[in-house]
């Protein structure tokens, strides 16, 4: 056996005497062809729906799953298959996912999930997997197909409008507000279904002038009373005066703070601390037709100067509570209910209320909360924190 391998190697490292430099070159350029289509045909096989459901684990589970939801059948008849959602398209994204994918191989090979209760006990931890990969890309394999550019949101909902044009302008991950909806969630994760419906059961009816109200949501603003020019959003529990009710539209005034430093669109409730009342439109911002402008301070901690204004607005009539309390209960329970799926959730008062932004916005990976809530339940903590607890 030795002496057969050293006689392959010294005819292999020989120069050869009877093929020319440039056959052997052209042999070498159509075996690295033939070597580099035959990886490229297996690696293509790999990335087909057949070969994603040709384990039972995934046929079983996940596929069947898929098959009750929008993305499998449609009315414009464009479905999203498997390696559509979890393969990256690009070249080298995709190697990097095959070589992730590699893991998958050994748990099949040892039956990790190859029964119906190891996989749904098991379901949380693949999600979250996913979950991270969308977040890490910002979603890369939505956006091959829901490009933000190419969307036409005057045939949205007004609700989705509000949602997906506050997405677009931070290009947002996908996955932050769509968690679930090819598969089912794991076990005991909140689903946010229904969520919208019980904020809408909370809006006060037969407004009154000159009294003041609470958004029970994210609701959208306009420049005038017909509605059709839009002026910016408002954001859940924030407090508004009625000054005028004309049918379907009402015109309210909103008290709120903003900082200088750029077109000022932001509108907090609170000097110096970032709780949301909404946005504006650049126009808006820009303009004194819509804004009354009042006291400047500078906030000590960042430098930066700050501005009382009074902006007056219209907005649909309707979704509006008298009662903040009311909101903040429904706050409250979905906050202990939902956030401690992974651990026991901080106190309220743990944080202060500049801090809670990004404290939540960690929770959030691990929840499925649409837009509004999220708003809502964001806003009760800050209005909660430790700058508002006598007790801490």
């Amino acid at each position: 056996m030795k002496q057969l391998i050293k006689k392959f190697w010294r005819t292999f490292s020989t120069p050869s005497v009877h093929l020319s430099f440039g056959l052997l070159t052209m042999g070498g350029f159509i075996a690295g062809i033939i070597f580099w289509g035959g990886f490229n045909t297996a690696l293509e096989v790999t990335n087909t729906e057949e070969f994603c459901i040709g384990c039972h684990e995934m046929s079983d589970n996940v596929y069947v799953e898929l098959q009750e939801t929008v993305h499998w059948q449609n009315r414009s008849g464009v479905r999203a298959t498997c390696p559509d959602c979890h393969v990256p398209h690009n070249w080298t994204d995709k190697m990097a996912r095959k070589m992730q994918a590699s893991k998958e191989v050994w748990g099949a090979i040892f039956g990790t999930i190859d029964t119906r209760e190891k996989f749904l006990a098991k379901r949380g931890e693949l999600a979250q997997h996913e979950w991270d990969r969308l977040t890490a890309n910002n979603s890369l394999e939505c956006k091959n197909c829901h490009n933000y550019d190419s969307m036409d949101f005057s045939i949205m909902s007004e609700r989705a409008q509000v949602q997906m044009k506050m997405a677009a302008e931070r290009d947002q991950s996908c996955i932050d507000c769509h968690k679930g909806i090819a598969h089912h969630l794991p076990e005991n994760m909140n689903s946010g279904e229904g969520m919208l419906g019980k904020l809408e059961e909370m809006a006060t009816s037969g407004y009154q002038t000159g009294q003041a109200y609470y958004s029970v949501r994210q609701l959208p603003l306009f420049e005038d009373q017909g509605l059709s020019t839009e002026a910016g959003q408002l954001n859940a529990a924030t407090k508004v005066k009625v000054l005028a009710i004309e049918g379907n539209a009402i015109q309210v005034e909103i008290d709120a703070w903003r900082k200088t430093k750029g077109f000022g669109r932001v509108l907090f409730e609170d000097f110096a601390m970032n709780i949301n009342d909404g946005y504006l439109t650049k126009e808006v911002a820009q303009s004194d037709q819509f804004m009354t402008q009042g006291e400047s301070k500078t906030d000590d901690l960042t430098g930066l100067p700050w501005q009382k204004v009074n902006v007056t607005l219209w907005m649909r009539n309707g979704s509006l509570t008298d009662s903040r309390d009311t909101l903040w209960t429904f706050a409250k329970s979905t906050y202990d209910s939902s956030c401690s799926v992974c651990h026991t959730q901080p106190a309220e008062a743990h944080f202060d209320t500049n801090t809670w932004p990004g404290m939540f916005n960690g929770m959030l990976s691990f929840v499925n909360l649409d837009g509004d809530t999220q708003a809502l339940v964001l806003k009760y903590l800050q209005k909660h924190s430790s700058d508002f607890s006598d007790a801490h």
